[in-house]
């Protein structure tokens, strides 16, 4: 079964501003908290999906993206992965809905923990490519977790030694009068001790540059300025933690015959001046097929034809938009002895 709307698990309208989803989470987050309902898996999954749906509705480019797309147009930009997750994420939030001790041991969760610097990829594809779909085979050089120390920045076979300033802490206590300020340490950052034997490979960071091959999917009907995620494939962090992102941002080539108009493709089709009047069957080059569509008698110069479900795919849904076919009637420069007679007879005829 697909995911509900958003809109729907919130039980907003579709225009509704930030302060109408805000209450209307608040509502059925303290309803499903799972504090309130301990063992009911159903109100847990109905607590994470109204969540999910806040997550993006309150966020302005996700929202949008939402709007435009679906939960396809989101690639993987919604969603948590359980209930800790949630409270980890919006633990200011449930500190202004639920106020003083009530959840108190809920919002008491230890620090969210660090993520590597995400990165973009800027990636250009033709035209028939964005129509089609299409997968690309991307390069990149990042900071990944030292394959040499794994991560430990020490050399293998050695181990750091103990912090003589923090003594293994990592913290170190300043006292001015009745004042107490406890900071990191300043000679081992924080870490509690220090390698006296880095790893070459990455210089004692944990980190070093790795080259390798990512493959991006890019599904039909994108256009430029849309952007993937690929979660996972940014770099890594200096300490313990989860990779960030890499966002791949789309642009598109222009096509010599065909333009895009939203979903709608658009494009010009040529016909002699005869046709137009007499009407004529035009078969049409389309990117991946080809159409026929029937001139109809009498047609004029800027008519338009409107052929449906021939335009550009819907991104991640049924649906493609329309194909418009502009009619432009080309008439001759020099006509022929036997055209001009033919010419000669019809004009004899129109008085």
């Amino acid at each position: 079964m697909g995911k509900r709307d958003y809109y729907e698990i919130l039980g907003v309208p579709r225009d509704a501003d930030q302060r109408q989803i805000k209450q209307a989470y608040r509502r059925l987050a303290m309803q499903l908290h799972p504090d309130r309902n301990p063992g009911d898996p159903e109100a847990e999954d109905r607590f994470k999906e109204a969540a999910e749906a806040y997550d993006v509705l309150s966020n302005p480019e996700k929202r949008e993206l939402y709007d435009r797309f679906g939960h396809e147009g989101l690639h993987g930009q919604a969603g948590f992965s359980g209930v800790e997750d949630i409270f980890s994420h919006f633990g200011d939030l449930f500190s202004d809905f639920f106020g003083g001790d009530l959840f108190g041991a809920r919002r008491s969760r230890p620090p969210r923990p660090i993520r590597g610097a995400d990165l973009r990829y800027d990636l250009r594809i033709s035209f028939e490519e964005s129509l089609l779909g299409t997968k690309k085979k991307i390069e990149l050089t990042q900071l990944r977790r030292c394959n040499d120390c794994d991560g430990t920045g020490f050399e293998p076979g050695t181990t750091p030694d103990m912090c003589p300033t923090c003594d293994g802490h990592g913290q170190v206590v300043q006292r001015t009068g009745f004042m107490t300020l406890t900071t990191s340490c300043p000679t081992c950052g924080g870490r509690g001790s220090i390698i006296t034997f880095p790893c070459e490979r990455c210089e004692g960071t944990g980190r070093a540059p790795y080259t390798r091959t990512v493959t991006a999917t890019v599904p039909p009907g994108v256009d430029s300025g849309m952007r993937l995620r690929l979660g996972g494939e940014g770099e890594h962090p200096e300490s313990a933690g989860e990779p960030g992102d890499l966002y791949i941002f789309i642009d598109v080539e222009p096509h010599s015959t065909l333009e895009r108009e939203g979903n709608n493709l658009r494009m010009i089709a040529e016909v002699p001046y005869t046709r137009a009047i007499l009407g004529h069957n035009i078969e049409i080059d389309l990117i991946g097929e080809q159409i026929d569509v029937q001139l109809p008698p009498g047609s004029q110069p800027g008519d338009e034809i409107r052929v449906e479900g021939k335009g550009v795919p819907n991104v991640g849904r049924p649906g493609r938009g329309d194909l418009i076919i502009e009619i432009r009637v080309r008439l001759p420069d020099e006509p022929t002895d036997e055209e001009r007679a033919l010419l000669e007879r019809l004009d004899e005829l129109a008085d």
